[in-house]
């Protein structure tokens, strides 16, 4: 009868910690020096979480999807269990396999609740291993399938917590745009950077900062500024997806979370937001930036915000 590893009840409670414990059960199992689940997310393959004693991969790492094996295994071109992957024409010719000596490999998808692919439950060991070691397949599919279920649930209760964190914050509101002020930024940004480094959320972050608002207080008064900002974070609220955090957060700045939102998707909506302010004479430089899965989001701000700087008039950059 094939053992099975016991594995405690209490490490199943959510994604990441049954996903560090499958690796480490898998590890004690099987050996292989790298153990891995991860992520896709257009060409970038995240590391989510890993078992290694050999390769020198650890959490954050991103590779590229299309170099790696599980990129063939997932589209049938190669078994999920090669003993001896040189002997399998999809994996020897993959790039990774250049770049990193691979004797074996073993990967299983990990699907979202609607069928399609979220990443991959696998490993390497730069040594081939023995044939057995196939007869491991439905135990792995099965421990694969277990963590697809936690995922889900996760997924279902990160967006209630995501909701239910804007609620909390609604107290925490710039009293003359209605928008999140500073505080509530930070903390809804802090939020979702656990749940990007747990389930490899892509997110952008678009910052917006008013042109020339000191001249027109000084020209035109308090009130004129006051109407410009107050225009500006209603035409942000209309831009923005529900799920969306926008904040005012500075004197003349704002600033838009786009969770679960590439970078490529980001530019969508900053473009739509650079014609919607233009179409409302007003007149901002915005800038934009991906989050890195190594990097975090207030990386990202700090990228988004540069981006924005460099695209402000000559005559305020000396100023900014």
């Amino acid at each position: 009868m094939t053992f099975i590893p016991t594995i405690d009840t209490n490490q199943l409670l959510d994604f990441n910690t049954a996903a560090l414990a499958v690796l480490t059960h898998l590890h004690d199992r099987l050996g292989f020096d790298l153990w891995m689940v991860t992520r896709t997310e257009g060409e970038d393959w995240i590391v989510l979480q890993a078992n290694d004693t050999g390769y020198g991969v650890k959490a954050g790492d991103v590779f590229r999807w299309s170099d790696s094996f599980c990129s063939r295994m997932v589209k049938g071109e190669g078994p999920r269990i090669a003993p001896t992957s040189e002997t399998v024409v999809a994996y020897a010719e993959a790039p990774i396999g250049q770049q990193v000596k691979i004797g074996a490999y073993v990967g299983v998808p990990l699907l979202k609740e609607d069928g399609t692919l979220f990443g991959t439950l696998c490993a390497i060991d730069p040594l081939p291993q023995p044939q057995v070691i196939q007869q491991e397949l439905p135990l792995i599919e099965l421990l694969a399938q277990l963590l697809s279920r936690i995922l889900h649930a996760d997924i279902k209760s990160a967006e209630q917590a995501r909701l239910a964190e804007h609620l909390q914050t609604e107290a925490l509101t710039d009293g003359l745009t209605g928008l999140y002020n500073r505080r509530g930024w930070d903390q809804l940004l802090d939020s979702e950077e656990e749940r990007c480094a747990i389930y490899g959320y892509p997110a952008s972050i678009i910052v917006i900062d008013i042109d020339d608002l000191k001249a027109i207080n000084d020209s035109q008064g308090q009130a004129a500024g006051d109407q410009i900002l107050r225009r500006t974070g209603d035409l942000l609220r209309q831009i923005t997806r529900k799920q969306d955090t926008v904040a005012r957060i500075g004197g003349d700045g704002f600033a838009i979370l786009c969770v679960e939102c590439p970078l490529v998707e980001g530019e969508l909506i900053k473009h739509q937001l650079e014609q919607a302010l233009s179409e409302s004479q007003l007149h901002a430089s915005v800038g934009i930036a991906g989050r890195h899965p190594s990097q975090g989001l207030r990386w990202a701000w700090a990228n988004a915000d540069r981006a924005m700087y460099s695209r402000k008039p000559a005559s305020q950059q000396k100023n900014h």
